[in-house]
């Protein structure tokens, strides 16, 4: 969490031809060494650190990404053009620290998906840009259709919001995503270029296939919130039970009613107030929690149902 925002750690990787940063975000990436590195979690927690100076926390194996003409970052320098498949990896630490590595950043997850951001109510470019423009390319078709409609909650669907991969893959396969084009000239046979100018609607592009990856974590991590204590290696050894609330919403991406949800954080048992306030909040002091790690060890432990907060 950086400024009440969920964040991502991202880089800027160099061209090695012109030895500058690209123009746009990428996460993380290296390659596998299979004489230096003895483990794949080995090999990811070493190129982050060297790229962005940042120890990992939390981490897990997501998918591995290998279709025919993804544009991989590393298929041209060094493979001789070969197929590369990339082991992709969710991590995640209980705090932005602040990276002094060139190029590297913590950027929000809205920035790339603002149509999943619905913590302040329906995102308007979802009927205003994107409903309209998916309307035209599922013309008459009623599978298209559908999926269209179930995806982004039209004509009264619910929003299911850890469909986030099938959201994005829907965008690029209707060629909205700015990476389709890009992607397009490289099957083509042409030199792939950046993505052009893009609707602030359809978010921020990035490096390779690299906001595919990113969708596919997200969605893992918003399911794994349900039935998972995961949210906990997002906080510190202590924090307030509105803190916790506003981490849980700021990556699934919806308002939660907080009477409920604090009933929800009591029946799980796994949160146990210290016996001591925050007063640094700004406003009246709040009790201070700590999650029940040894919990883990004794029994299995679910996740966190979340109570949405309806108009």
């Amino acid at each position: 969490m950086r400024d009440g925002e969920a964040s991502v750690l991202t880089v800027r990787p160099h061209d090695s031809l012109t030895d500058r940063a690209s123009t746009l975000e990428g996460l993380p990436f290296g390659p596998f060494d299979p004489d230096g590195h003895r483990t794949f979690e080995l090999a990811l927690r070493e190129f982050v650190q060297r790229q962005a100076r940042f120890d990992l926390g939390f981490v897990e194996q997501l998918y591995t990404f290998g279709d025919k003409g993804r544009d991989a970052p590393l298929a041209d320098v060094g493979a001789g053009g070969a197929r590369v498949i990339s082991v992709g990896y969710l991590a995640l630490a209980p705090a932005a620290t602040d990276t002094d590595a060139p190029d590297a950043a913590w950027s929000s997850w809205s920035r790339f998906f603002p149509w999943e951001d619905w913590r302040r109510g329906r995102p308007p470019a979802v009927d205003e840009v994107i409903a309209p423009a998916l309307a035209r390319w599922a013309g008459a078709s009623d599978e298209r259709r559908n999926r269209v409609r179930l995806l982004f909650a039209l004509d009264g669907a619910p929003w299911a919001e850890e469909r986030v991969l099938e959201r994005y893959e829907l965008l690029y396969e209707a060629g909205l995503a700015p990476e389709a084009a890009r992607d397009r000239a490289r099957a083509q046979g042409g030199r792939p270029a950046e993505p052009a100018a893009f609707s602030v609607a359809l978010g921020e592009p990035m490096i390779s296939d690299h906001r595919r990856i990113l969708a596919t974590g997200l969605g893992r991590l918003r399911g794994k919130l349900k039935y998972r204590p995961v949210v906990f290696e997002l906080m510190g050894d202590a924090f307030t039970l509105s803190a916790l609330q506003k981490t849980v919403e700021a990556i699934a991406g919806v308002a939660l009613h907080k009477q409920n949800f604090r009933r929800v954080v009591e029946r799980t048992d796994l949160v146990e107030g210290l016996g001591r306030m925050d007063v640094e909040t700004g406003g009246r002091p709040a009790e201070l929690f700590r999650f029940r790690r040894e919990v883990l060890g004794a029994r299995p432990a679910g996740g966190l149902s979340l109570p949405l907060l309806r108009d």
